[in-house]
């Protein structure tokens, strides 16, 4: 991916060949702490992707550094999914494969990677320029 980053505070996200990547800097144990945060990156900063229809692929991963964080990976699923419907996808009932796990890293981050899975329906993510 050689895309530009848009940026904002702890969240980053760039999209290229059909995947949409988002980046959150640093951990916490409270997956609620991340709806919010990706949410408003999105509404305030993202020009990129616009939501498609069609079935999605969501990987999420949580590296860490040190001992694993006691935070449950199905609460960081849902939590992340919810913060990126109506920007990825219209609704997160449209994720057919979804791949959550945690390994250790060399820092504390979690990267989303949003891919559409059939590519017969057309563009697996629609810019904003081509939504009217």
């Amino acid at each position: 991916m050689d895309e530009a980053w848009t940026q904002h505070g702890k969240v980053r996200a760039r999209e290229a060949e059909g995947v949409l990547e988002v980046v959150v800097d640093g951990l916490t144990t409270q997956a609620k702490y991340y709806k919010p945060l990706i949410y408003e990156f999105f509404r305030k900063a993202w020009r990129g992707a616009r939501p498609a229809w069609g079935e999605f692929s969501v990987e999420i991963r949580m590296e860490y550094v040190g001992d694993p964080p006691w935070l449950d990976l199905d609460n960081l699923a849902k939590a992340i999914l919810d913060a990126i419907k109506g920007y990825a996808f219209h609704d997160d009932a449209q994720v057919a494969r979804l791949l959550v796990e945690r390994t250790s890293g060399e820092r504390e981050r979690i990267t989303v990677n949003v891919r559409r899975l059939s590519e017969t329906a057309g563009s697996p993510l629609r810019r904003a320029s081509e939504v009217r």
